[in-house]
């Protein structure tokens, strides 16, 4: 399992009790271990971060951005974050929220293949 600030699990368990709507959507694909038999944990402390979805065994991060992300300081901070957690190992998807709510089949696809090919390795 990967290390975490102590300090962020108050507000990870926050966090899993008020989903986005894109969120709730994703959740419903990847929970109960739906995606070739591993585990997706929500809103979970990774690092110095929280990310929104995170499979262990496949050392995979999925973040679904709002439109906030897109503003010039959102996308410097996530570029930040993103490589930090590069460095730890992890691979990290970027989906936005319309992508979740109007084409979920082909980020569910996005997902799969990802995981496929971390976890034959």
């Amino acid at each position: 399992m990967e290390g975490y600030k102590k300090s962020l699990k108050p507000n990870s368990q926050k966090l899993r009790c008020a989903l986005t709507d894109a969120e709730q959507k994703l959740w419903q694909q990847l929970r109960c271990k739906q995606l070739l038999g591993v585990q997706f944990n929500r809103q979970k402390p990774v690092s110095h971060f929280i990310v929104d979805f995170y499979c262990a065994k496949a050392r995979l991060v999925v973040e679904i951005d709002g439109a906030q992300h897109f503003d010039t300081a959102h996308l410097l901070k996530d570029s930040i974050r993103d490589q930090a957690l590069r460095t730890r190992g992890l691979h990290v998807l970027r989906f936005n929220n319309r992508q979740i709510l109007r084409d979920m089949d082909a980020v569910v696809e996005v997902i799969y293949g990802a995981v496929s090919e971390r976890i034959k390795n």
